[in-house]
């Protein structure tokens, strides 16, 4: 099994405030050209419910090349940050702990979230000046969910004190191989059971309320689409957002950040960000 933690350049790390939330920080080289070197806001990555900054251990590498500046968090309890009462932890501490992590990166950056970090992020994003939002099959908003709700006989109402790490079986699923399950198996944890009563509508949450026009940045949508009312939840989102969307039919949930597909959704995001963010953004480099 290949761990792609041991992979990753070189990096900075930081313990930040009274929870030691342990922030991963890759910088990439500045992009020059004759005259100029591009300035480029940095990145901000925002991991979903079980995981960490680990589940973006195959994205960073990608971006790093291209000159961006990455910045990768890992909430209260999760990963290498202090563990804590899992039990006590809700929805509002991790939103607190965005917005730490946001108050110690010196300029606004692009705030990007998977699954529940991808509905942290677009609340974060009402509150927040950001230079960009993409959101990976986030956790749907309460009025999507009002839209194009998940069937009653699929919901189930969180009862744990916590909620135990997702069992993954050892065999492939259709865009992830035996391998790229066992890294996740190693290192999936325990989540908050007050989290996704708040926001988990398929745990029985009404859900987070997302309120579209108090969001000002550019912003993108990704789905993971495996059949129709999905694409519609993440047409929705975007419509939401005032976001650009895009819906990667034959994928999995998982499978977009360590699947063997991941690519394509690094590749969407990067040709969104050179888009968003071009090389006007220039400065005299000293002679």
């Amino acid at each position: 099994m290949t761990d792609y933690t041991k992979l990753l350049p070189i990096h900075e790390v930081k313990k930040i405030g009274e929870h030691d939330l342990h922030l991963e920080i890759f910088k990439g080289p500045p992009i020059y050209d004759a005259e100029t070197v591009t300035k480029k806001p940095p990145l901000l990555f925002l991991h979903g419910a079980y995981t960490g900054s680990w589940m973006w251990s195959k994205y960073i590498l990608h971006f790093v090349q291209q000159g961006w500046t990455c910045y990768v968090m890992n909430l209260r309890s999760h990963y290498k940050s202090r563990v804590m009462d899992m039990t006590r932890i809700t929805f509002d501490d991790y939103l607190e702990d965005v917005r730490e992590v946001l108050a110690g990166i010196n300029e606004p950056p692009i705030l990007i979230g998977f699954s529940m970090g991808g509905i942290l992020s677009q609340k974060i994003a009402e509150t927040s000046t950001l230079a960009g939002l993409v959101v990976i099959d986030a956790s749907i908003s309460k009025e999507v969910h009002d839209t194009v709700p998940y069937p009653e006989k699929d919901r189930e109402t969180v009862s744990e004190i916590i909620m135990p790490a997702p069992v993954r079986q050892e065999f492939a699923s259709i865009d992830e191989t035996a391998e790229d399950i066992a890294f996740q198996r190693k290192y999936l944890q325990t989540e908050s059971a007050k989290a996704f009563a708040t926001f988990s509508v398929l745990r029985g949450a009404d859900g987070v309320s997302i309120n579209g026009d108090l969001i000002h940045c550019p912003s993108l949508v990704i789905k993971a689409v495996s059949c129709e009312d999905e694409d519609q939840r993440g047409q929705l989102t975007a419509k939401q957002l005032g976001a650009a969307y895009a819906g990667l039919w034959d994928t999995t949930h998982t499978g977009l950040l360590v699947g063997q597909r991941y690519v394509e959704p690094v590749k969407l995001i990067l040709e969104w960000l050179n888009r968003q963010h071009p090389f006007e953004l220039t400065e005299k480099l000293t002679k």
